[in-house]
């Protein structure tokens, strides 16, 4: 293709490479506009415990007719996080809060965010915060 100088029609510079990062920018922002208001409204289901499950990424893929990379390719470019970075953070944010604000067992806050076991919410949790839930809250409280 010739330089944008050495052509004496407009018509004939190729612009589509511009044009289709526009567009492929403007579908990031979609795609990530989307995932956020549904992961909204089933953290909403989660925490009032309304939902017994916990959406995977192939599931929020799905309702949004692309590929699982597909989507967290785009929200680690748009947000520098993964579909499981938000679910994970948001869970351990409401588990803190649940811990400092309320005197449910673990046994039902686990049971809350879809755990079978108490056991691997425990694990989570202490992978996330640094210490197991008892020890935060007898910290926090």
């Amino acid at each position: 293709m010739p330089h944008p100088s050495e052509v004496s029609d407009p018509s004939e510079i190729d612009f589509t490479g511009r044009q289709n990062n526009r567009r492929k920018g403007r579908r990031a922002e979609q795609i990530t506009a989307d995932f956020m208001a549904l992961f909204g409204a089933h953290l909403d289901e989660l925490f009032a415990g309304r939902a017994n499950f916990r959406m995977s990424t192939s599931q929020y893929a799905a309702k949004l007719f692309i590929n699982k990379r597909h989507l967290t390719n785009t929200l680690k470019a748009t947000t520098g996080k993964s579909p499981c970075e938000f679910m994970e953070n948001a869970i351990a944010d409401e588990a803190k809060r649940l811990l400092r604000e309320t005197n449910l067992s673990v046994s039902d806050i686990s049971s809350r965010f879809a755990w079978d076991e108490p056991t691997n919410f425990v694990k989570f949790f202490k992978g996330m915060v640094g210490q197991t839930p008892l020890q935060f809250r007898k910290k926090n409280s």
